[in-house]
């Protein structure tokens, strides 16, 4: 099992407009595409003004396979339109997890 770890650095003043637009236009179709949303948040402390959310994946094969998918709906297409649009995302990381034997999720 791979845990997906993307992090959102997002404009403070531009915040409820990306979770919205996320919400109505991109999780639907991440929903579809990549399946099992382990977690979604905003950060409390810390460095400000991030969004996080996490995705599980059997294998890596299953990771591509399922972005590539979601890459050739016409919705992520408009989705990424409009968050370019939007000029929300100031920075993106993306971490790729194993868990350790002993870790509660497998």
């Amino acid at each position: 099992m791979y845990y997906e770890l993307r992090t959102y650095t997002i404009d403070p003043l531009k915040l409820g407009d990306w979770l919205a637009l996320y919400q109505s236009h991109a999780l639907p179709v991440q929903s579809e595409h990549l399946g099992r949303l382990v977690g979604f948040f905003t950060t409390e402390f810390g460095e400000a003004n991030q969004v996080q959310h996490i995705w599980a994946y059997d294998s890596l094969d299953e990771r591509a396979a399922c972005r590539a998918r979601m890459a050739a709906d016409p919705r992520w297409a408009e989705f990424g339109r409009r968050n370019r649009e939007l000029g929300a995302v100031l920075r993106l990381e993306s971490r790729l997890l194993k868990p350790t034997a002993f870790s509660p999720l497998p």
